[in-house]
């Protein structure tokens, strides 16, 4: 990581747009000083053509007076020097407000600190964010300021809503969850952006579904690869990073409860001991012992497992534990690789519980039931929210998860910080959490160069 460029460069974001431009590798000043070098070299050849013709052709009194043969040529050559700078600083200056400004489309954001934005997050850590859901989309939402070298491994275990539409009547992968990880990664403010997101909520047959679901559905038959049709996608709304599933097979998430007595007596019935699809496994309402994926063993995809062995931070969650977390840890591939990287592994523990999945969780329960489900040494670092206020109200059924200074029964470390959001107290704030995650990775990096 050069982090070190990253301190230089960033405080110079809030200067003036003409200092932004002597930056250095913006990979814009080399092609303009060639193209400068090629006017002078025009200059020079048309030079030696005209001065041919001053001293051979017979011409008009009038050009000892429009050649300025009354000045010396020092003078000659600084007032003609003279001109061509204020033309050519005019012409830059004009060319920075018109042609620049009208370049970056829909974006608000001058083209110059683009650039510059650009050359610091292109040299930031290579960062796996590992999940699904509104949590995954949070994160990415914060890494993007930060390094654009950003790998979204996404389940594709999502049966419910529009996802399991399409996944049902076109037979496509879920591309809710990939829809959302590739408005994340692109520009907020962009028109482009928001009609991605954009859902319809009349029409027979569309009404419930996302416009972006089905631009990927459709690029996908396209394409022939629901793969590519992620990578299409993304390029449309300029997205950082990439965007990979977990795996191609077709998997169903299958859940096991288990045995409540007291749940089962309010009930005044026998609960189900087992639920299929990742969209009924919460609505039981009994505690989860285990899940698993149906077909077991599935591959994972390639590109996911180099990435991970190749990052230098890989995040889990935030995100639902048992339907967004686990659909993508439970596919061997992607396991194997999380226990052989170098890269630090963090967990991000939820803000607060979830109803009918995670109901009175402890921090340790949650790190537990990932070890008891893919075994140990996958995580590095846990990441909990330590509150610094009471928030006044939460949705009904939810509690804040229990902030522990050591996770019970394992060896990961465990760091607080606050990093839920001030609006939504049992959510993460998408700055807040970049930023907890950046931190951790200069720490890392630092104690590795120490």
């Amino acid at each position: 990581m050069k982090s070190s460029v990253t301190r230089i460069v960033r405080p110079l974001l809030h200067r003036e747009r003409p200092y932004l431009w002597l930056i250095p590798g913006l990979q814009v000043k080399r092609w303009f000083l060639l193209m400068l070098f090629g006017i002078v070299l025009i200059g020079l050849g048309v030079g030696f053509v005209l001065v041919e013709i001053y001293r051979e052709a017979p011409l008009p009194e009038i050009f000892y007076y429009l050649t300025l043969q009354f000045l010396s040529r020092p003078m000659r050559a600084m007032l003609v020097g003279s001109m061509g700078a204020v033309a050519f600083l005019y012409g830059w200056y004009r060319l920075n407000r018109t042609l620049m400004q009208t370049a970056r489309g829909n974006d608000t954001q001058p083209l110059v600190r683009k650039l510059v934005q650009q050359r610091i997050i292109s040299q930031g850590p290579r960062i796996v964010a590992i999940g699904g859901g509104h949590g995954l989309a949070t994160l990415l939402r914060g890494l993007k300021h930060y390094t654009a070298n950003i790998t979204a491994v996404v389940t594709v275990a999502d049966d419910g809503g529009s996802s399991g539409r399409l996944r049902r009547e076109l037979g496509v992968l879920p591309p809710g969850d990939f829809r959302m990880c590739i408005a994340a990664l692109a520009d907020d403010e962009s028109l482009v952006t928001q009609l991605m997101q954009y859902r319809f909520s009349t029409g027979s047959g569309l009404s419930g579904h996302s416009f972006g679901n089905l631009f990927i559905a459709a690029m996908a038959d396209l394409t022939g690869s629901f793969e590519r049709a992620i990578l299409e996608s993304s390029r449309v709304v300029a997205s950082q990073g990439r965007i990979v599933p977990s795996t191609l097979s077709n998997v169903v998430l299958c859940a096991e409860y288990q045995a409540d007595a007291e749940l089962t007596a309010i009930a005044n019935s026998r609960p189900p001991s087992q639920a299929r699809g990742e969209s009924s496994i919460g609505k039981v309402g009994h505690p989860i012992e285990r899940v698993w994926l149906e077909p077991d063993q599935p591959p994972a995809y390639p590109e996911a497992i180099k990435a991970i062995l190749e990052a230098d931070v890989v995040v889990i969650g935030p995100g639902s534990l048992f339907t967004s977390l686990m659909p993508n840890l439970l596919v061997p591939g992607i396991t194997e690789a999380l226990k052989q990287t170098t890269a630090l592994r963090i967990y991000v523990c939820n803000v607060a519980t979830e109803r009918g999945e995670t109901d009175h969780f402890t921090m340790s329960d949650h790190v537990r039931a990932i070890e008891r489900h893919v075994g140990a040494n996958v995580i590095d670092i846990v990441l909990a929210h330590r509150p610094s206020f009471s928030p006044p109200s939460l949705p009904e059924g939810v509690t804040l998860v229990t902030p522990e200074d050591r996770v019970i029964g394992s060896s990961v470390r465990v760091v607080h910080m606050d990093i839920a959001s001030a609006d939504e107290p049992w959510r993460h704030d998408h700055e807040r959490l970049a930023l907890a995650i950046m931190q951790l990775a200069e720490r890392a990096n630092s104690n590795d160069r120490g």
